[in-house]
């Protein structure tokens, strides 16, 4: 059996008590295993414990309970932090506070210069990792006059500057535009299938999720739901429980069937649930 590149056991974190309130519990007995090359998608609603996760597999948070294993490392070693922060690369939601140089090929050389990469080297990563992002004719510019989506293919191609086998992206699109978040997500699901690098994208958006191979849907804490998109979406009054929405072609597709007509709930694109719709009108 394929051995898990990430490996979450029984996880339980609680943050600590803020002066006259209780402890509170953000993570409850999670167990999440990811294998090499693997598009994971972790929703959920705000407070659904999504974020707290993601900052388990890069160190930033240890957990209370339990044990999270990168590539066979234990996050709780200290020894170990700097060689798994090199394995599994991590994304934030805003742009600007992962930016830290004035040029973008400086950024960008910004953590393999601090890694001791030698310099010639460096300069390979740089053009290869901003080409990778479509960022290559921007390497001379100023990041702070760029777009949002482009400020963010910036702070991947930073990442990816480490060559990090993972990828944990933590809502990275949840401060930019639509033509932005394309921009990101295309750039995202081309580095899972092209590159074969792991990624964990934790986000609200159905529609992003539906790029993954299998999602995660968490809720309180806990692990709610787990499956393929197609199987997922297609719990519709399971996940509106959870405070979530189903991807628009399925919400479609599911009010349809509760005026009785008999249409199956699998459609996540546009063109699907066009042909679904079509072949049943044919009918």
């Amino acid at each position: 059996m394929e051995k898990a590149i990430v490996s979450a056991e029984n996880v339980t974190y609680t943050y600590p008590a803020e002066e006259g309130k209780q402890n509170h519990a953000a993570l409850h007995d999670v167990t999440i295993s990811v294998k090499q090359g693997e598009f994971v998608a972790v929703l959920g609603h705000n407070g659904s414990g999504k974020s707290t996760f993601a900052k388990h597999l890069n160190a930033i948070l240890l957990p209370s309970g339990g044990a999270v294993y990168i590539d066979g490392m234990d996050t709780r070693e200290e020894g170990l932090l700097l060689a798994i922060r090199e394995k599994c690369g991590m994304v934030f939601q805003n742009p600007d506070n992962q930016i830290v140089a004035t040029v973008v090929e400086e950024d960008v050389a910004f953590a393999p210069e601090n890694m001791g990469v030698a310099p010639e080297e460096i300069r390979r990563r740089v053009d290869a990792c901003l080409e990778t992002v479509g960022m290559g004719e921007y390497k001379r510019h100023a990041p702070h006059l760029l777009s949002g989506g482009q400020k963010q293919r910036i702070a991947i191609a930073g990442v990816l500057a480490m060559e990090p086998s993972i990828l944990v992206m933590d809502e990275p699109t949840a401060m930019l535009d639509p033509a932005g978040r394309r921009e990101v997500m295309q750039t995202v699901a081309r580095l899972n299938r092209e590159k074969g690098i792991t990624v964990i994208l934790i986000t609200h958006h159905m529609d992003e999720a539906a790029m993954a191979g299998r999602i995660i849907v968490m809720h309180e804490g806990e692990v709610a739901l787990e499956g393929t998109p197609r199987e997922v979406f297609a719990r519709v009054e399971e996940i509106r429980r959870l405070s979530l929405l189903p991807p628009q072609t399925v919400d479609l597709l599911w009010h349809l069937r509760a005026q009785g007509f008999d249409l199956p709930l699998e459609a996540l694109s546009v063109e699907e649930c066009a042909d679904v719709l079509e072949a049943f009108l044919k009918k």
